[in-house]
């Protein structure tokens, strides 16, 4: 697999024991501060290259000490990051997540240089070669030109995926409408589906997504597992009962195993199955680099851990 992600790149850091905001300029202790690469690009990127897959990115960045720590880490899971252009006037975007004792993960987030990631940043001649084209965030773009990548994707025989970053708005949906019929996998969450068409439930909101032009949509349920819906199949798998830490990032490496399982011959439950797996991985820690997995061991995981 031969992958390239397009689109949001993201440097966490994760505040592990938040309480409250300390009032005036009073301080608090709190168990771990952890930085880690993330966004629906930059994540996916990180357990794709995990998973044995060969990864470039592709995206804006800033000219400051947060697109080093950012470019670094990618790099060193193996990730291309040759094509993240350098954007002077922007800083390189960010989020601050403070999680609470029960589980709950609010958060700062700046923008930054992934709102001023346009076309004309990628040179498409890059991606001769590639056999998936993996989009993380097509409202950065608007719909015409995701539209206009993705097509380009799938003329040098590349399948396509996209990943939506933003809450789901019927708003946001005619604004990247145009990018629907070029996409082989939509890979949204429960809440973005029925936001996206105010369904009443998540399998007519996916049948909704599908009739707009979307091959597959392939929807994460949070602890619930995955629902994978065509034109001709619905499959729905659980997720597996471990002890989670934090959820941040679970998205995106569902999104991953998903993709890598379809790369590797598996058929739509599997390729799900493989996708809760690698979200398993990650919701057992901090972010997207949290511990050490390969396919072979989440593969060995999905066999070995009973569903929830």
């Amino acid at each position: 697999m031969k992958i390239a992600t397009v689109g949001v790149h993201v440097l966490d850091t994760h505040v592990i024991g938040i309480t409250g905001i300390p009032d005036g300029s009073e301080g608090q202790l709190v168990e771990t501060i952890r930085f880690s690469p993330a966004g629906t690009a930059g994540g996916t990127a990180v357990v794709l290259a995990r998973l044995g897959a060969e990864v470039a990115s592709y995206g804006a960045v800033g000219d400051d000490p947060i697109a080093a720590s950012l470019l670094a880490m990618l790099a060193a899971e193996g990730v291309s990051v040759d094509g993240l252009v350098r954007k002077a006037d922007q800083q390189t975007s960010a989020s601050v997540i403070p999680v609470r004792p029960n589980g709950d993960r609010p958060a700062w987030h700046c923008i930054g240089a992934n709102g001023a990631f346009t076309l004309d940043d990628l040179d498409l001649a890059s991606l001769d070669g590639i056999t998936h084209l993996h989009l993380g965030g097509p409202e950065f773009l608007g719909g015409p030109a995701a539209g206009e990548l993705l097509a380009h994707a799938r003329s040098i025989g590349a399948t396509t995926s996209v990943d939506l970053l933003a809450p789901g708005d019927p708003d946001l949906l005619a604004w990247i409408a145009d990018a629907l019929p070029h996409t082989d996998y939509l890979l949204p969450n429960d809440e973005q589906v029925l936001g996206f068409t105010g369904a009443a439930s998540l399998e007519e909101g996916a049948r909704a997504l599908v009739a707009a032009g979307a091959g597959c949509v392939a929807v994460t349920q949070g602890a619930k597992g995955a629902l994978v819906v065509t034109a001709h199949e619905v499959v729905e798998v659980p997720a597996y009962a471990i002890e989670v830490v934090d959820t941040t990032g679970c998205g995106d490496a569902f999104s991953a195993g998903f993709l890598r399982g379809l790369s590797v011959g598996r058929d739509l439950r599997g390729a799900a199955e493989l996708g809760c797996a690698a979200a398993a991985q990650v919701a057992q820690g901090l972010g997207t680099d949290h511990g050490s997995y390969t396919l072979a061991s989440v593969e060995e995981f999905a066999r070995s851990t009973p569903a929830r």
